[in-house]
């Protein structure tokens, strides 16, 4: 699994023209799935998000993380953080995968950030055309993948 979470001051996805999720304070992570990823994946990635400690405390340190301060979650598939750009000028993403195995690994992500009970967890559609956007606070943003097998 692949994450870029991104510390945000807000961020919001629309789908048609219409606001399917929006959050305050938080992280906006964007999560693709690869072929081979468990419910392992999701617990591993979920705890370590959960306590990455990248909001400021009051000294004006990166020493504070979401439970900390109540912060929201915003968590919208994206299966191109799979991309693989090596090769012509077309990205492949092979790597990313089929959505019989994607879904329900997303769904369990997301239901493992319920079971925190953090402020409000947010979030777009597997497979929609979704717009995102966010204002990205700091800016702060991280690329995490799970151990390799």
């Amino acid at each position: 699994m692949r994450a870029v979470v991104q510390r945000v001051s807000e961020a919001e996805v629309k789908i048609e023209g219409k606001s399917v999720g929006k959050i305050g304070k938080g992280f906006l992570i964007l999560l693709g799935v690869t072929h081979g990823d468990t419910s392992k994946e999701v617990e591993w990635l979920s705890n370590k998000i959960k306590g990455l400690r990248v909001f400021e405390d009051e000294d004006g340190k990166m020493n504070l993380g979401l439970d900390s301060i109540k912060g929201e979650v915003l968590i919208v598939s994206q299966f191109t953080l799979y991309g693989s750009c090596l090769k012509g000028k077309r990205p492949s993403f092979i790597d990313a995968a089929r959505p019989d195995i994607a879904i329900p690994l997303y769904e369990e992500f997301i239901d493992k950030f319920k079971s925190f009970e953090l402020g409000n967890v947010a979030t777009g559609e597997f497979g929609a055309d979704m717009k995102v956007s966010l204002i990205n606070d700091g800016p702060v943003t991280l690329v995490i993948d799970t151990p390799e097998k």
